[in-house]
C-alpha cells in the first residue's frame, strides 16, 4: 500500500511540463456530478486556453443513445488539491454540438443574467451557507448514529466539541483546508444543529463565480467522502421527525445595498421576493416541503414573511445591516439541494431586473 500511495502522491512538476486537468459538470439528475480527466501539455491559467470535450450524454441521463455527444466548455480553473502541482480542476458547462446549452445547463442562463449591465453594474456578492449530511455507506443513516437507532435529542451538537458531539470533523477540516488550496472562497466552517450535520460558508463571491466556487467546492466535499469512505447527503430533511433539515441560506447584497440608504433598497428588494414566492420556491431545491414546516428555524414553505435577527422568517436582515442601514440580507428558503446557479441568478433577476 506504501507504493501505491506514493505513486499517488507523485509530484510531476519535475519529471514533465505536463499537467492534468480534471474536467467538472453536473450530471442528469441535477445533483450529481461527474468528472474525467485529460492531459495538457503545460500550465494553463485561463479558462478560454483550454480545449473543450465531449462525453457520453447517453451515460448520464442527458442525451439519446443514437445522438449522445456533449461537449464540455471550460468556464473556471481552480487548483487540484489532491494531485497538487500544476494540476488544475475545471468546472465545465455543456452543450449540443451546435452550441446549444442543454437542458441541464443551468450556467448558461445564470451567465446571461449576471452580464445583464443593469446587473453587472450593481457588483452582486452572495455567501452561501451550504448544509449536508455525512452518511454511512452502506446503510442510509446519519455517521455516529446507532444503525435503526437515535443519538440523544438535539442541543450539545451545534458548533459542539467531543467525540460524542463533533462527528466528523476529521472530513470537515480536510475539506476545509482543500478548499482554500483550490481558490475557493470558503469562508468558514461549523457544526450543525444535528448530529452529523455540518455546514460550510462560500463568500462574499460575486455574480457567476458563487455558483461555480459553491459547485467546485462540493465536487470536493464528494471526493473527500469518497475518500474517507463515508457519504455525504444534500437532502434537505435527511431524517423525519423532530431533527433539523438542511439548508443553503443565500446571503445577498448589491452595490446600493452595501452604500448609505442601502436599508431601504433591501426593503424594496424583499418586497420584489414576496412577490414572486412561489416561483422562487418552485426553483430552491427538490424535497423542500419536508424541511420548510415552520418549525426548527424555517418558515413555512407556503407563506413568505420577512424579520429583523429571525430565523423563523423566510428572509432575515441581521441587527448589523439594521443598525447601519446598508447591508445585506438572508434567504433562508433554499434547500441543501438547490443550483446554487439557479438560486443566485434568481435572486438577481427578481431584485434588479424585477
Amino acid at each position: 500500500m506504501s507504493l501505491l500511495s506514493d505513486l499517488v502522491n507523485l509530484n510531476l512538476s519535475g519529471a514533465t511540463d505536463k499537467i492534468i486537468a480534471e474536467y467538472i459538470w453536473i450530471g442528469g439528475s441535477g445533483m450529481d456530478i461527474r468528472s474525467k480527466a485529460r492531459t495538457l501539455p503545460g500550465p494553463v491559467t485561463d479558462p478560454s486556453k483550454l480545449p473543450k470535450w465531449n462525453y457520453d450524454g447517453s451515460s448520464t441521463g442527458q442525451a439519446a443513445g443514437e445522438d449522445s455527444e456533449v461537449i464540455l466548455y471550460p468556464q473556471a480553473i481552480f487548483k487540484d488539491p489532491f494531485r497538487k502541482g500544476n494540476n488544475i480542476l475545471v468546472m465545465c458547462d455543456a452543450y449540443t454540438p451546435a452550441g446549444d446549452p442543454i437542458p441541464t445547463n443551468k450556467r448558461h442562463n445564470a451567465a446571461k443574467i449576471f452580464s445583464h449591465p443593469n446587473v453587472a453594474s450593481e457588483e452582486p456578492w452572495y455567501g452561501i451557507e451550504q448544509e449536508y449530511t455525512l452518511m454511512q455507506k452502506d446503510v442510509n443513516w446519519p455517521i455516529g448514529w446507532p444503525v435503526g437507532g437515535f443519538p440523544g435529542p438535539q442541543g450539545p451538537y451545534y458548533c459542539g466539541v467531543g467525540a460524542d458531539k463533533a462527528i466528523g470533523r476529521d472530513i470537515v477540516d480536510a475539506h476545509y483546508k482543500a478548499c482554500i488550496y483550490a481558490g475557493i472562497g470558503i469562508s468558514g466552517v461549523n457544526g450543525e444543529v444535528m448530529p452529523g450535520q455540518w455546514e460550510f460558508q462560500v463568500g462574499p463571491v460575486e455574480g457567476i463565480s458563487a455558483g461555480d466556487q459553491v459547485w467546485v467546492a462540493r465536487y470536493l466535499l464528494e471526493r473527500i467522502t469518497e475518500i474517507s469512505g463515508v457519504n455525504v447527503s444534500f437532502d434537505p430533511k435527511p431524517v423525519p421527525g423532530d431533527w433539523n433539515g438542511a439548508g443553503a441560506h443565500c446571503n445577498y447584497s448589491t452595490k446600493t445595498m452595501r452604500n448609505d440608504g442601502g436599508l431601504e433598497v433591501i426593503k424594496k428588494a424583499i418586497g420584489k421576493l414576496q412577490l414572486k414566492h412561489k416561483e422562487h420556491i418552485a426553483a430552491y431545491g427538490e424535497g423542500n416541503e419536508r424541511r420548510l414546516t415552520g418549525k426548527h428555524e424555517t418558515a413555512d414553505i407556503n407563506t413568505f414573511s420577512w424579520g429583523v435577527a429571525n430565523r423563523g422568517a423566510s428572509v432575515r436582515i441581521g441587527r448589523d445591516t439594521e443598525k447601519e442601514g446598508k447591508g445585506y440580507f438572508e434567504d433562508r428558503r433554499p434547500a441543501s439541494n438547490m443550483d446554487p446557479y439557479v438560486v443566485t441568478s434568481m435572486i438577481a433577476e427578481t431584485t434588479i431586473l424585477g
